[in-house]
């Protein structure tokens, strides 16, 4: 190697290493009670460590209806600008209580500071409630709520375009699900509409306290019919698709209940799964004593848009979500259109009888009080 060639190279790693010294020398950290926030932008790492306690705080109340303790350790959380938006929040489980937390979040200074961290501090509130993981319908769809309104359309997007090309999950396999499936897609966006379908029925408080106590018996169709009075999955799998056929509203939720729900919610003060009693329920968590590590990742994927889930391009199949959750029979034909003939009316959902028989069951049926965790 000539002179000027070794004096090149030298200058070349010379530098090389004074833009890793800099990179590093500018990253910003800011401690605060509960996390630790890393990014190149001092004022944003800041303004992340601010936002991270607050929605800690908030987050806690308006779903657990009380404020989590301050965390032993805090959640280091690195942040990066730029991309799509994103993140992903690690940690482990010991005897029910999380450890080892690590965030990255990423994407637009606006969808982080909206969407991305509020998403993931929800991951971390769940956790410490429940020392153990959720189902991830439960856990990516309420998580997802709590998104700016854009990312939450994107979807609801992609959802109808799922269901219109067979890539729902049945509820008897999505509730069953432990880990994240191949195709995630779906999983996010199904899990944020049906979150947003129960909450509508009871609230948030409702929902964490059923989530934990499906955990916690292990029969989700047991469970179902005490909160929200479906005798099975494919009941509340049927009303939730005539629910998003119709546009999603949820100041329309009443009509997509059984009729035995609605009757309950009429009266003050009873909610259904809670006692009478003016004594305040607290809400159900699923601590199981694990004795060795669990970890728990998951992606931040986006989800709202109003349109019928019927099909209409060439090709695409009517498939089981395209048929309203129900099997074709020789009485009536798969939906082919978009455009229905004449407008839906709102109608009340009557509940599905377990031993029914009915020529219209949907296809994906569980006999009631059959655990789907075996």
């Amino acid at each position: 190697m000539s002179m000027d060639a070794r004096v090149i190279r030298h200058a070349f790693v010379a530098t090389m290493v004074w833009t890793i010294l800099f990179s590093v020398a500018s990253a910003a950290s800011v401690r605060g009670t509960n996390f630790l926030v890393t990014a190149q932008d001092p004022q944003l790492a800041q303004q992340v460590l601010q936002s991270a306690e607050q929605f800690r705080r908030e987050l806690a109340l308006e779903w657990l209806g009380r404020e989590l303790p301050p965390w032993s350790q805090p959640c280091p959380i690195t942040v990066r600008v730029g991309g799509g938006a994103g993140g992903q929040t690690s940690f482990a489980f010991h005897q029910g209580v999380p450890f080892n937390w690590t965030m990255e979040i990423f994407g637009p200074r606006e969808r982080i500071l909206d969407s991305v961290l509020p998403h993931e501090i929800l991951h971390t509130i769940f956790a410490s409630h429940y020392g153990c993981p959720l189902p991830r319908w439960a856990d990516e769809g309420a998580c997802t709520t709590v998104e700016h309104t854009s990312e939450k359309d994107k979807n609801t997007q992609l959802l109808y375009r799922f269901l219109k090309s067979d890539r729902g999950i049945a509820f008897n396999q999505m509730f069953a699900m432990k880990e994240y499936p191949s195709d995630i897609l779906p999983l996010y966006a199904q899990g944020y509409s049906l979150a947003r379908f129960l909450i509508a029925q009871g609230g948030k408080q409702k929902f964490v306290q059923y989530v934990g106590e499906g955990m916690q018996t292990r029969n989700w169709t047991q469970t179902t019919s005490k909160y929200y009075g479906h005798p099975s999955l494919s009941s509340l799998q049927v009303s939730w698709l005539d629910w998003v056929r119709d546009g999603s509203n949820e100041g329309m939720i009443e009509n997509y209940v059984p009729s035995q729900l609605v009757s309950n919610t009429q009266q003050p003060g009873i909610v259904r799964g809670q006692s009478p009693s003016n004594e305040a329920r607290p809400i159900a968590s699923a601590r199981d004593g694990q004795s060795g590590p669990s970890p728990l990742t998951g992606p931040l994927m986006p989800v709202g848009y109003q349109q019928d889930i019927t099909p209409r391009e060439p090709g695409v199949s009517g498939g089981f979500y395209s048929n309203g959750g129900r099997t074709p029979t020789s009485d009536s034909a798969p939906r082919t259109s978009s455009v229905p003939t004449e407008k839906r009316q709102p109608r009340p959902i009557q509940a599905i009888p377990v031993s029914s028989g009915s020529k219209s069951a949907p296809t994906f049926y569980l006999p009631g009080g059959t655990s789907l965790y075996r």
